[in-house]
């Protein structure tokens, strides 16, 4: 039997984890802003079910490997205080899953974006 007070904890601890990354990571508010950003033009733009999914995975795909990012890193800083080899290529590679979604969302946006934004002009 499902214990719903538990399942209602973790949602709390999830929510707990999403404020205390948005108030504290510079990256986490940036993609958040571009990514409402994204959602307001999909508006105006009339973006169709399709595009709204694909669209919806790349902003919950950043917004995601952010948060595990910032995880990864307070762990790594966790472990250890002195500045090890190991520990910066883990923050490293971390940061670097990012950057590569985010350039791929990026590219999908203007995919998304481009044609409609050229048939209004």
């Amino acid at each position: 039997m499902m214990d719903v007070r538990k399942l209602i904890r973790s949602f709390r601890y999830a929510a707990s984890g999403v404020k205390d990354v948005f108030l504290n990571e510079q990256n986490f508010k940036i993609h958040t802003v571009a990514g409402l950003a994204m959602i307001v033009l999909a508006f105006i733009l009339k973006l169709n079910g399709t595009e709204w999914l694909i669209l919806l995975l790349f902003i919950g795909g950043v917004l995601a490997l952010e948060l595990m990012n910032t995880a990864i890193e307070r762990t790594v800083d966790l472990v250890t205080e002195e500045l090890h080899p190991l520990a910066k290529k883990a923050k490293d590679a971390a940061a670097a899953s990012v950057l590569f979604f985010a350039i791929a969302a990026a590219i999908g946006g203007l995919i998304l974006f481009v044609p409609k934004l050229f048939a209004i002009l």
